[in-house]
């Protein structure tokens, strides 16, 4: 089977990560998508998150970098996920590399037409509820993402606490 390479991205401000709503999926999900021709796939993840929710990230990688001029080490993802693909056309799959990112500078205010966007904080994650979806309708994280986006919050929470001056 054909298969794709994609990335994610789990933005992290304070408690909480940024989900979107795919409509064809149905489903919140975290900003992602395919790499490019000739782009890494940590250039992928910042530019997907910057086109799909206008933040401006970076990666939070759980590494430091080794400190070599050359050749350039690029920040690990934090997995990578073998997801079917329900896109249209031939079947494929996903080899999704999954970042954690926190938001650089304070992110802006979500409109109130961007339905689409919602911030959500730990503690609904941890409690499963349901979000506003599109239409109105409500539905749930799916598992998958929901505890990844939990692993993301305290990873974040940690690596960036710990760059803090003592």
């Amino acid at each position: 089977m054909k298969k794709h390479f994609t990335v994610t991205g789990f933005v992290v401000h304070e408690d909480a990560t940024l989900f979107l709503w795919h409509p064809l999926l149905q489903m919140w999900v975290p900003p992602g998508g395919h790499v490019e021709e000739n782009e890494d796939p940590a250039g992928a993840v910042l530019r997907e998150i910057r086109e799909e929710t206008g933040l401006q990230a970076e990666i939070v990688a759980e590494e430091e970098p080794l400190g070599l001029d050359y050749p350039e080490q690029l920040p690990a993802p934090h997995t990578v996920l073998l997801e079917r693909s329900f896109e249209a056309g031939p079947p494929h799959q996903h080899v999704d590399l999954i970042y954690f990112c926190s938001v650089r500078g304070r992110p802006p205010a979500l409109r109130r037409d961007e339905s689409a966007l919602t911030w959500v904080d730990e503690g609904r994650l941890e409690r499963n509820e349901p979000l506003a979806a599109g239409g109105g309708a409500a539905a749930r994280v799916p598992d998958d993402v929901r505890l990844l986006a939990l692993r993301a919050i305290a990873t974040v929470r940690r690596l960036l606490k710990a760059r803090e001056p003592c």
